[in-house]
């Protein structure tokens, strides 16, 4: 008994109970975009600026050249059989009944109709091009947004670099990770916001392009085949 009371002396802990609550975790910070933007500062501004107007060009033009994308397969032959039957006036009636870039450029040529193959041939290729100006139009913005935002980002990095720096420097030898953090934010916010405004303009610019181009070669192969109408002897 004795032995017992001495050692309960030597550890008083032994009376004192077990804590059995969970050990307390430290709380981990989230990471919110909407945050991380705002860190970026005034440059982030003019990224949002510049991708929503790319959005709104691509969305705008988007529509208008899916639009001129339909093709209607009677508009030829119905054109072929007017102008075999001698109908100029209603094919050209057709032509401005039908709102598309093959109509306005079929009837240009059908306007000019009596006059040497090669005008009626230059006046249908010119109004082609101009139909083709009007599908780009807004395209250079968009290009623009897609090589700029990049340079904007990295100008975002070299003046939030030079911020961290200056507040460094005026720190003296108290410097503190979170003095800092605001001006490598800023640095490393503002490149990945002109990355992904850059490739996801990029990305449009091209896909816009290759709808165009698919749209030219539609209304070259109309040129052909009303080329080929005139030319065809008549019965």
């Amino acid at each position: 008994m004795k032995i017992v009371s001495v050692l309960l002396q030597v550890n008083p802990a032994a009376d004192a109970p077990f804590d059995l609550s969970e050990p307390t975790v430290p709380a981990v910070t989230q990471m919110d975009i909407i945050d991380l933007a705002i860190k970026g500062g005034p440059i982030m501004i003019v990224l949002l600026a510049l991708s929503l107007l790319a959005l709104f060009i691509f969305i705008q033009r988007w529509g208008v050249i899916r639009q001129a994308g339909k093709s209607d397969d009677t508009f030829m032959s119905r054109i072929k059989d007017y102008i075999h039957d001698g109908k100029v006036e209603s094919a050209l009636n057709l032509c401005q009944s039908t709102d598309s870039p093959t109509a306005r450029m079929i009837g240009k040529g059908i306007s000019r109709l009596g006059r040497p193959v090669n005008d009626i041939q230059s006046t249908v290729e010119n109004a082609g091009n101009l139909e083709v100006s009007k599908l780009e139009k807004g395209f250079p913005i968009i290009a623009t947004t897609a090589a700029g935002a990049p340079m904007i980002g990295f100008l975002g990095t070299v003046t939030g670099m030079v911020r961290a720096f200056f507040d460094m420097a005026n720190a003296g030898t108290n410097v503190d990770v979170q003095l800092l953090s605001s001006g490598i934010y800023e640095a490393l916010v503002t490149t990945v916001g002109g990355l992904i405004v850059g490739i996801v303009a990029l990305f449009a610019y091209n896909y816009l392009v290759s709808r165009v181009d698919s749209v030219v070669n539609q209304l070259e192969t109309r040129t052909m085949d009303f080329m080929d109408l005139l030319n065809e002897p008549i019965n």
